[in-house]
């Protein structure tokens, strides 16, 4: 498992401290991938959700609604779709980014933290470990003024630790980029 300096840090220990201001530390996910169902999960379907499973309401810069289906199971593998379109190069590793986001969890399909709300951008660094891999991986080639939705298997989240969320955990995000670059 990565180091707790490696946890997404984008709000969790905010969250916890009564959701002040400023992101927490990042960290990793684990090094097992999960091969039992969510902590509070329904009965498996037996068909994974895909991204137009999942609902979003809202534009750019609001935000998001985000809707999760009981009809199908979490996704085992990173889903990433652009929900509106950005302009520009897509981002590289190695680069900076502005984003905002709103973060549900799978299994209680509730809001955990969302910058929209806190109304302070996330930065990081792409690529470099300083965000969840669902991150790293997920937000390459995104372009400036994008919305995309993220949905995190848990070995890309926070795997069998938690990390503030139950463990194996699915996450679902909505980015926003605010900026991409210096």
């Amino acid at each position: 498992m990565h180091s707790l300096a490696r946890t997404l840090g984008i709000g969790l220990l905010a969250l916890a401290a009564a959701a002040t201001t400023a992101c927490g530390t990042d960290s990793g996910s684990a090094d097992q991938p999960s091969t039992t169902a969510t902590a509070g999960a329904t009965a498996s379907t037996g068909q994974e959700c895909t991204a137009e499973d999942v609902q979003v309401n809202g534009g750019f810069g609001d935000p998001p609604e985000i809707t999760i289906p009981d009809s199908c199971d979490p996704p085992t593998s990173l889903v990433v779709k652009d929900l509106v379109p950005g302009t520009g190069p897509g981002a590289e590793a190695g680069q900076s980014l502005t984003m905002n986001y709103a973060l549900v969890t799978w299994s209680n399909k509730e809001t955990l933290d969302s910058s929209f709300k806190r109304g302070k951008p996330f930065g990081l660094t792409l690529g470099e470990g300083q965000v969840i891999e669902g991150w790293d991986q997920g937000l390459l080639g995104v372009q400036q003024g994008a919305r995309r939705l993220l949905i995190v298997p848990p070995e890309l989240g926070y795997g069998a630790g938690g990390q503030g969320v139950a463990p194996n955990e699915t996450l679902v995000f909505v980015t926003d980029a605010v900026q991409v670059g210096s």
